[in-house]
């Protein structure tokens, strides 16, 4: 199976975080590959309790397109 490339990968991400956080905009901030992953960070809006903030979140994507982690924070 050929390995994705980066382009590939960053759509994952973005697809996977308009599915799960309801939202269209995505900022991503950096792409990189570390030990044959992708690592896609950047941030995105949420709605806590009324009050709109921004959380920071990391995607880890295998060299199949699988998604194996994520990590999500609050700025």
């Amino acid at each position: 199976m050929k390995a994705i490339s980066e382009e590939v990968a960053k759509q994952i991400a973005v697809d996977f975080l308009r599915k799960r956080k309801d939202t269209e905009k995505i900022d991503v901030c950096s792409v990189k590959q570390k030990d044959g992953a992708w690592i896609i960070g950047g941030t995105c809006p949420i709605d806590l309790e009324g009050h709109p903030w921004a959380e920071k979140f990391e995607v880890v994507i295998d060299q199949q397109g699988k998604i194996k982690s994520t990590d999500f924070s609050l700025l």
